[in-house]
């Protein structure tokens, strides 16, 4: 049964635990109406996702297929409210709302909007939802993508909110697609079950890492390796969710000798636009990147995946590698985010009924 988000005030749940709040994310027929944490999908919905995603991408290779998507929800309409800088999950969420026929509106600069003039965030979002059917929110502020679904269901025009980062909590959809890769690299290797996935670099400020940790606890036998200076090595509240879950983890500040076992290795940048005034977290590159020598040692079948922006974590003489599939993994995220908003919106099963594909 649904639990209805209107029924709570904000303090009790602003005090819940992810895994707490997600059921109040879900729509009455089972699909995420919002989608803000990790934390809501099960394997199910991953691998749904995956199959539908993977028939938005078949189906896009022709005119037929491209035409009767673009008809889908060409009645709705999406604003994308990013007012901290991107590039890759801006422009794909765009990519995805226009194969869908969805307009879009966008507001990158507070300083054009009427929060130049003292509007508050919350009075902003909510301006939006007047105009538009989606919403779909970067934010540096963490919390405020929740905070404006608790606000919606407390007004006449509930739409749905889709978290596309939140300050250092959450990036769930980078999650989905970082999954999505890992189903298509492993189709014919098992599947996810019984890999060991590497993570290295900035692991205590990646939003990413702790999305995607938490959804490979759904798989069998995942074991999941560390590897960080200490002063950025995973949180502790990470930590305490994958004991909890039963997952197998180990942390590290080796990441060299841990690449020969590796499925898959996730690298990371510096996240140094979190430091406070007069910090500066780093790492060594020659310690914690991935050099043309690691091929070597490297898996035949591995995986080399990055969620961008890279800097210098990843050599670029190793883009050429077919284990190198962060560029794949990047254009994975607008189908992967085609296949969530039509999964929102309850147009799932037109898709996977259309006929289109053989």
């Amino acid at each position: 049964m649904k639990k209805f988000l209107g029924t709570l005030d904000w303090e009790t749940f602003h005090r819940m635990d992810p895994f707490q709040k997600a059921p109040y994310f879900q729509g009455e027929d089972g699909r995420p109406y919002h989608v803000l944490v990790a934390q809501q999908f099960d394997r199910a919905a991953l691998e749904a996702l995956g199959h539908l995603a993977t028939t938005v991408r078949r189906m896009a290779k022709t005119e037929k297929g491209m035409d009767f998507l673009a008809g889908l929800l060409r009645h709705k309409r999406a604003m994308l409210y990013f007012t901290q800088p991107s590039s890759r999950t801006f422009l794909s969420f765009t990519a995805a709302c226009q194969i869908l026929g969805m307009p879009v509106g966008e507001v990158r600069d507070t300083a054009v909007s009427s929060e130049f003039k003292g509007e508050s965030k919350e009075d902003s979002v909510r301006t939006f939802s007047s105009y538009y059917d989606l919403i779909i929110m970067r934010e540096k502020d963490g919390g405020l993508a929740e905070r404006m679904a608790w606000v919606f269901a407390r007004t006449d025009r509930p739409v749905p909110v889709v978290n596309a980062g939140s300050g250092k909590d959450q990036h769930p959809t980078q999650a989905l697609l970082d999954i999505y890769t890992l189903q298509r690299s492993f189709e014919t290797r098992g599947g996810i079950d019984g890999k060991v996935i590497l993570f290295v670099g900035d692991l205590l400020r990646g939003r990413t890492v702790r999305s995607l940790s938490w959804l490979l606890t759904h798989y069998r036998n995942v074991h999941q390796i560390f590897a960080a200076p200490p002063e950025l090595q995973l949180a502790s509240d990470v930590q305490e969710a994958l004991k909890k879950a039963g997952a197998s983890y180990e942390l590290t500040d080796d990441f060299e000798t841990h690449i020969p076992e590796a499925d898959a290795i996730y690298m990371t940048r510096v996240q140094d636009e979190w430091d406070l005034p007069g910090e500066r977290r780093t790492f060594d590159n020659r310690k914690y990147g991935f050099r043309v020598e690691h091929l070597s040692v490297l898996k035949s079948d591995a995986v080399l995946m990055h969620p961008f922006p890279r800097r210098q974590e990843i050599a670029v003489e190793v883009d050429a590698d077919p284990r190198a599939v962060y560029w794949r993994q990047m254009r994975n995220g607008m189908w992967i985010r085609v296949a969530l908003i039509a999964t929102i919106f309850g147009k799932d099963h037109d898709i996977l009924e259309s006929g289109l594909i053989s």
